[in-house]
Parts: structure tokens; sequence; C-alpha cells
């Protein structure tokens, strides 16, 4: 599946809410903050975007950054550690094996594009809630 760029206008109300017109026809408002985790669904497998805070105090979920999703590990950003902590996170959050779970750009950077087989975007959603 190939995403498609349309242009987009961006108006705010006052409320301070963000509406969002896609070519005029589509009509998209959210509230001030809130983004939604962009996925990409293709060939079984689910490609979405990951900021990583390493040596954080626990392993979690810690919501969406800016059309991704925000994951705090306990493992150090050292000797690829943190990477296999969070495949292994992810695994384990979305019931699939390890090996399901590929960091497909951005091993050495916070933010990482993730892909998973076997599951399915509404899946991945439902980590963000």
């Amino acid at each position: 599946m190939r995403d498609i760029l349309r242009p987009v206008s961006i108006s705010r109300d006052r409320s301070d809410g963000i509406a969002l017109s896609l070519n005029g026809c589509h009509q998209i408002s959210r509230e001030r903050g809130l983004v939604a985790v962009r996925i990409v669904e293709k060939d079984g497998v689910v490609s979405f975007a990951v900021r990583v805070q390493p040596r954080a105090s626990r392993d979690e979920i810690a919501g969406e950054w800016q059309e991704g999703l925000k994951i705090r590990l306990t493992a150090p950003p050292v000797d690829d550690r943190a990477n296999e902590a969070l495949r292994r996170f992810l695994a384990a959050s979305l019931n699939v094996p390890v090996s399901a779970v590929r960091i497909a750009s951005g091993e050495h950077s916070r933010t990482k594009r993730v892909e998973v087989r076997g599951v399915t975007a509404a899946a991945v959603r439902a980590l963000a809630d």
C-alpha cells in the first residue's frame, strides 16, 4: 500500500482544536495535543514509528509521539540492548514471536520504524489506548 500525499489545509477554531481538510472533501477534527498513530499495513506486515526512551524506570508504552508510539525501556542504548528490549517488549505486547518484530530503520536513533508480521493495524492501535 502506497501512501498518497494530498494538499492539506489547516485551520484553528476558537477552542484551540485543529481541523484538517484533505482536498476539501475530508474533514478530520482533533483535540489539541492528540495525534493519531500512523500505521501502514502491507502484505501481512504492519509498519509504524516508535520513539524510544532508554534507561527508563520501567518498560511501558507512554502514549503517542508525532504519529508514532512512545515506548520507555529500562535497557540502556549500548551494544544493541535497547533495540533487543524493544523487539521483546513489542513481541510480548502484540503476542507474536520476537522474530516477527523487525527494526526497519533507525537502529542507532531514538526514532525508529518497526515492522511486525502477523498482526493487524487494529492491534497496534490498541497499544496506544
